[in-house]
């Protein structure tokens, strides 16, 4: 294998890695603002680091450069959307999780 090949491997490693991170983020955390940010912020890096690898695999050629304009709108969107989402949960009144020992002083 060429270098070249090994961060490409080591990049969808990565990738998965963040993927699967965001998958736990949203089994494992109790509500929508917690999964929200563990969702945008870990599943926007898996995909820009596959897209990463992927724009490494294609080489010096077309498809690279829109695989980096789709890496530029993902980096973008990502983030967006999880804000626009927690925004309108909160514009909803939903109310976060917190446990019994923060608010017992009531």
């Amino acid at each position: 294998m060429t270098p070249v090949e090994y961060l490409i491997v080591a990049l969808v490693a990565g990738g998965a890695f963040f993927g699967f991170v965001a998958v736990v983020g949203v089994l494992r955390l109790p509500d929508l603002y917690t999964r929200a940010h563990a969702t945008s912020k870990s599943d926007t890096l898996g995909a820009v680091l596959t897209l990463a690898a992927v724009a490494l695999a294609f080489g010096p050629h077309t498809p690279t450069v829109k695989t980096l304009l789709l890496l530029v709108f993902m980096f973008i969107t990502n983030p967006t959307a999880a804000h626009a989402i927690v925004r309108a949960a909160d514009d909803q009144g939903i109310e976060p999780w917190t446990t019994d020992d923060e608010g017992g002083e009531s």
